[in-house]
C-alpha cells in the first residue's frame, strides 16, 4: 500500500488548457474546521471550506475562497463537474502559467 503524501507546490497541479482558461481540479473538504489551502495530492489541488454540504452552500464558500487566492470575482469562476462531489473540476479564465503563479504564493515550493 502507498503511503498518503501531500505535496506544498504548484507544480505537482494538474492543470489543463481549455478554451478561454484553465481546469483546475479540486478536491474538497466541506465541513472544516478552517478554510485553507491544504496542499496538492493526485493533481488536485485540496481545499477546505467550513461551509456544509448541503444546497450549494460548500460550492459557493469553494468560489469564494478559490476567487481570493487567484484574485478573481467569484463569478469569473466555474465549476465544471462535481457539484455534488468532492472532486470538482473548475474553470479559472486565466492561462496555465498564470494560474501556478497565484497559487505559488499559497503553496511553499
Amino acid at each position: 500500500m502507498r503511503p498518503f503524501t501531500l505535496e506544498l507546490s504548484a507544480e505537482a497541479l494538474d492543470l489543463a488548457e481549455t478554451k478561454g482558461g484553465t481546469r483546475l481540479r479540486l478536491r474538497v473538504r466541506a465541513g472544516a474546521k478552517r478554510v485553507g489551502v491544504l496542499g496538492v495530492h493526485g493533481g488536485a489541488l485540496r481545499v477546505a471550506v467550513t461551509a456544509p454540504p448541503d444546497r450549494g452552500k460548500a460550492n459557493r464558500a469553494v468560489l469564494a475562497l478559490m476567487a481570493d487566492i487567484l484574485r478573481l470575482a467569484p463569478g469569473d469562476l466555474e465549476i465544471l463537474s462535481g457539484q455534488l462531489s468532492p472532486d470538482k473540476s473548475l474553470h479559472v479564465p486565466l492561462s496555465r502559467d498564470a494560474v501556478r503563479e497565484r497559487l505559488a504564493a499559497v503553496l511553499p515550493d
